[in-house]
């Protein structure tokens, strides 16, 4: 070989040499991505509250006598537990007492009366008939017959009054008995006592029209409780009654209790500042089985709509635009790929098209450098930005 064509095939291999330097100096460095493997399992449509909603209880009435008067005797203390029925406090009511007595012994006088008029309306009508009898055997004189059957009449009529004024006493002991029962507060179901604002010999008086004062006894059935949550309007025609639910209490975060839907809202609340919502109220299907609930806890409600097993998906935050996402591929670059969706949540969505089990998708796309054609490695497990 001539020595010029050895010259150019030593520059070529010079350059060559030089031009791959080059590269290998300015090629762009592989961005690291947390990724993860399509799987299968399961995957839920859910909706969930939009503000925190509120453990409460089936029942609950704050409650106070319906007139005014002392305190004279206050038969709970808070904490307790109550039967239906059973006296909260009592007023000063020696005087209905009284008129209860009095109205009783009415009554008992009232009905002596009744017997000893009735008594005679019977004797008179025994011998009413014994007059009867002796006229027709020409006995016996039409003026003693009439005079019989007359008085038969008359003590009948007054059988009849007394045992009226025996009616009417009775009402007037019904009356005293209601008079005397306004004194005395009861409660209206079995519960606890949640909150006590009397005290023995202190003034109590209802509430004016208007100006709401501090109930006497706060009485609260925790037997039933329930989660009522505010959902966003726009997704409450998809949440029916009878559907199951999860309930997040902030008291428990490490826990779930499984709840069904028991009502929803016949309105919408419409709440300045703030999105229009319908209240849901979600049971919890084994209130027994966590100790300690108590109303007033905030709760979070989160509604199953929909549910399908063993389906192919992918975390929900590796959705771009709920259409597209990246995937790492074999020679290392990542690439973006159409995908077709189903049921959906924040954690998950399921994947009907595009994608296959085993694949790797970005789960972060947005993170800076991540995009179609950029080289990539995945990011070892445990490990952040």
């Amino acid at each position: 070989m001539s020595r010029a064509p050895r010259r150019w095939l030593v520059a070529a291999v010079l350059l060559a040499g030089l031009a791959a330097a080059v590269w290998y100096l300015t090629r762009p460095e592989p961005v690291t991505v947390p990724v993860t493997e399509v799987g299968r399992g399961v995957v839920e449509e859910t909706v969930a509250n939009t503000r925190a909603g509120t453990v409460k209880a089936s029942r609950r009435a704050r409650i106070a006598p319906d007139i005014s008067g002392q305190v004279t005797r206050m038969a709970v203390a808070e904490g307790e537990r109550v039967e239906a029925d059973q006296v909260l406090l009592e007023l000063w009511n020696a005087d209905r007492r009284a008129e209860l007595e009095l109205a009783e012994s009415q009554v008992t006088a009232a009905r002596a009366k009744a017997r000893q008029a009735c008594r005679e309306a019977e004797a008179a009508a025994r011998e009413a008939r014994r007059q009867l009898d002796l006229r027709d055997k020409g006995m016996s004189s039409e003026e003693a017959v009439d005079q019989a059957v007359t008085r038969r009449e008359t003590t009948a009529a007054a059988c009849r009054a007394a045992e009226a004024e025996v009616a009417v006493a009775k009402s007037r002991v019904a009356q005293a008995e209601s008079r005397l029962e306004r004194t005395i507060l009861r409660a209206p179901f079995a519960g606890t006592v949640a909150e006590v604002n009397a005290e023995l010999g202190e003034i109590v008086t209802p509430s004016p029209p208007g100006i709401p004062t501090p109930p006497a006894v706060d009485l609260i059935d925790t037997a039933c409780p329930h989660v009522s949550a505010p959902i966003d309007e726009v997704d409450t025609p998809a949440v029916k009654v009878g559907l199951p639910a999860r309930i997040h209490l902030d008291a428990y975060p490490d826990r779930t209790f499984p709840g069904t839907v028991m009502r929803i809202a016949p309105y919408v609340l419409d709440v300045e500042k703030q999105a229009r919502t319908v209240e849901v109220e979600v049971a919890f299907d084994e209130p027994q089985a966590i100790e300690g609930l108590m109303p007033g806890y905030s709760a979070d409600a989160e509604i199953i709509l929909a549910r399908r097993e063993d389906v192919l998906f992918v975390p929900t935050e590796a959705l771009i635009e709920d259409e597209r996402v990246l995937v790492l591929a074999a020679d290392g670059r990542l690439r973006a790929r159409e995908v077709a969706t189903g049921l959906a949540n924040w954690e998950r969505t399921e994947i009907t098209d595009g994608l296959s089990a085993g694949e790797r998708v970005v789960l972060a796309p947005t993170r800076e450098g991540v995009a179609a054609g950029a080289p990539a490695v995945a990011e070892a497990p445990g490990a952040g930005p």
